[in-house]
């Protein structure tokens, strides 16, 4: 039997699906093939962790572009602690495929350090930008609701548990969603 693939083995599968999940696209990482780094030469290994941090870093940045959009369009409290609470989801599926069990122990590691690490300065980054805002109006009330608000419901409550298995199916929870994923329509009758 030859060591060979017509198809591009295992590394092809993982370079195609990191493709299309960084495109948005409803892919099952499930089916993706273990990879062993003992399998591989060094520069076949940095070739899949150049293609995996570049899925995770698009789909980074959709997430955070999507939580931009939503927390400069809230008019209430209500709604920033929906939409955080709905960024955490979108957290999940990153954070997924940075830890994705197939991938080899050393790597998985690493990628879900990067990706938490950017948890984290995002939620600095909020606190931040709220700090400023509240030197600039010092007695303005929304500051410390909006305050409140950020610690309730902070990004990084992600982050206490063990990175989650990603699953294609619908989350658990019908009111989170993943913001970087292709729009959904909704049609509301009278």
């Amino acid at each position: 039997m030859s060591g060979f693939w017509g198809h591009g083995g295992p590394y092809g599968e993982w370079a195609e699906f990191l493709r299309r999940w960084a495109a948005g696209e409803s892919v099952d990482p499930a089916r993706l093939p273990p990879i062993s780094a003992e399998a591989y030469d060094g520069d076949t290994i940095a070739r899949l962790t150049a293609h995996l941090v570049q899925a995770l870093g698009t789909r980074l940045q959709a997430w955070a572009d999507a939580l931009t959009r939503a927390m400069n369009a809230v008019t209430d409290e209500f709604e920033a602690g929906r939409e955080l609470a709905q960024a955490r989801n979108g957290l999940r599926p990153i954070r997924a495929l940075a830890g994705h069990p197939r991938l080899p122990e050393q790597l998985r590691g690493r990628l879900t350090e990067v990706v938490d690490q950017q948890i984290v300065q995002v939620q600095e980054q909020l606190e931040r930008l709220l700090e400023e805002a509240a030197g600039e109006d010092p007695g303005a009330d929304w500051v410390e609701e909006r305050r409140r608000t950020l610690r309730d419901n902070r990004l990084t409550a992600v982050l206490d548990a063990p990175a989650p298995q990603q699953s294609s199916g619908p989350t658990a929870d019908p009111w989170t969603y993943d913001p970087a994923a292709a729009p959904r329509r909704r049609v509301l009758r009278d």
